[in-house]
């Protein structure tokens, strides 16, 4: 059963009770992520989500990484473009002393000196991984030439400059900042009684007062096309090919969920065939979404070796330009939909993918998606739909390349 529930300071609670679950996830989400960052502020979000855990003025580091195993539960956090979440998981029994653990991270946490220096170097060392991680490179390479100067552009954790400048009171006015209620929604799934959670997350999470101060702005993106390539000694090459995509919350979405699963999401897609299976080009090559709140992309990722780059960057071209000339075919359409509809299904069998679901709800449409209007809207589909979706993204002209490894730009140049 779903309720919403507004607190007074503009706390959002989302819930969906499943009395027959033994567990129950609570997640914290703030609508504040890497793109809510000015320059100078890069990697904010994502180090702020670190200090959370380093300490409140009652527990200790050490304290809140025993009191969570102690319940056998589960906690973690992560920080994205546009939000920033940290959740529990844990039997309904202990859901009183995990709702008490988060509130004294959100609302508590010292930010200690001597901890904010410590973790400079965890968080430069997670930077330093992303280097040596040449998929997870061209992708972050991939996403600032396709976003250019906007605020999405930017990597997420931030750049060592920013990140070794940063001082106490700058994490601290970001907070006091972003943090504000209205920006905040608490999302539950699981076994709980509705009642006694509505009380506990009144005062856990209600006393904060609203600033008068406005909500920040965000600005949509211009995709920008062209290539770029960087050349690293690797034993493969790395690629991203990237096109227009859709907005998270848009009315075409899952036209274009069934659009990137025929065309790369899957191992039965046209590339994943076409590629790896016929003509064994690339171990890895797949597409994916990429939906922001005022935009996005679909991207494409292959890794080959050296002297095949043209060969695997035509197929991907003639892949792309088949599919906006003629969509895809009945069976495809068919076959995908089910697909979809049997993976979300599988996907919403936990509390904590049902706490996930509920809070993007909220986020993006102010409002529930229930399973059964999904499945609806994925049935919903046409061919005349993904004719018309396929021929407004998969637009070659824009498409972006960009190249990482050992390799010349005429590789990159001639395949376009």
């Amino acid at each position: 059963m779903y309720r919403k529930l507004i607190l007074e300071n503009g706390v959002r609670l989302v819930t969906e009770r499943i009395p027959t679950l033994k567990s129950v996830t609570v997640g914290i989400w703030v609508n504040a992520g890497s793109r809510d960052e000015q320059p100078a502020q890069a990697g904010y979000s994502h180090f702020i989500e670190h200090m959370f855990f380093k300490g409140t003025t009652s527990r200790s580091a050490t304290d809140i990484s025993r009191e969570i195993d102690a319940l056998g539960g589960e906690m973690n956090a992560f920080t994205t473009r546009e939000t920033t979440t940290f959740y529990v998981k844990v039997l309904d029994q202990h859901l009183p002393k995990a709702l008490d653990l988060l509130s004294d991270l959100l609302h508590r946490s010292k930010f200690a000196p001597k901890d904010i220096e410590k973790e400079k170097q965890v968080v430069l060392e997670e930077i330093r991984m992303v280097q040596d991680d040449p998929e997870d490179l061209v992708q972050e390479l991939h996403t600032g030439q396709v976003m250019g100067r906007h605020p999405l552009g930017r990597p997420i954790l931030g750049r060592a400059t920013t990140i070794g400048a940063l001082r106490r009171q700058d994490l601290l006015d970001y907070v006091d900042a972003r943090y504000q209620p209205q920006e905040i929604v608490v999302a539950v799934a699981g076994s709980f009684d509705q009642r006694a959670l509505e009380r506990t997350i009144a005062r856990e999470f209600g006393r904060r007062r609203p600033s008068s101060q406005q909500s920040h702005v965000r600005r949509a993106p211009d995709l920008l096309g062209g290539v770029v390539m960087q050349r690293k000694q690797l034993e493969q090459v790395h690629l991203c090919i990237g096109m227009k995509g859709i907005s998270a919350g848009h009315p075409d979405r899952y036209a274009a969920y069934v659009l990137n699963s025929v065309l790369g999401g899957s191992v039965s897609s046209r590339l994943f065939q076409e590629v790896r299976e016929k003509r064994g080009l690339a171990y890895s090559i797949y597409s994916f979404l990429s939906g922001y709140s005022d935009g996005g992309t679909i991207t494409v990722y292959a890794g080959t070796r050296q002297k095949e780059v043209e060969r695997v960057l035509d197929v991907i071209r003639r892949e792309i330009r088949r599919m906006a000339a003629n969509s895809i075919t009945r069976d495809e359409l068919k076959r995908t939909k089910d697909q979809m509809k049997g993976s979300l299904m599988l996907s919403l069998e936990s509390s904590h993918s049902r706490m996930n679901k509920l809070a993007k709800d909220e986020m993006i449409k102010g409002k529930r998606t229930s399973l059964d209007d999904m499945t609806r809207a994925i049935d919903a589909v046409t061919s005349k739909q993904m004719e018309r979706v396929a021929q407004e993204l998969l637009d070659e002209q824009a498409m972006a390349v960009t190249g990482l490894g050992p390799l010349s730009a005429r590789q990159l140049q001639l395949s376009r």
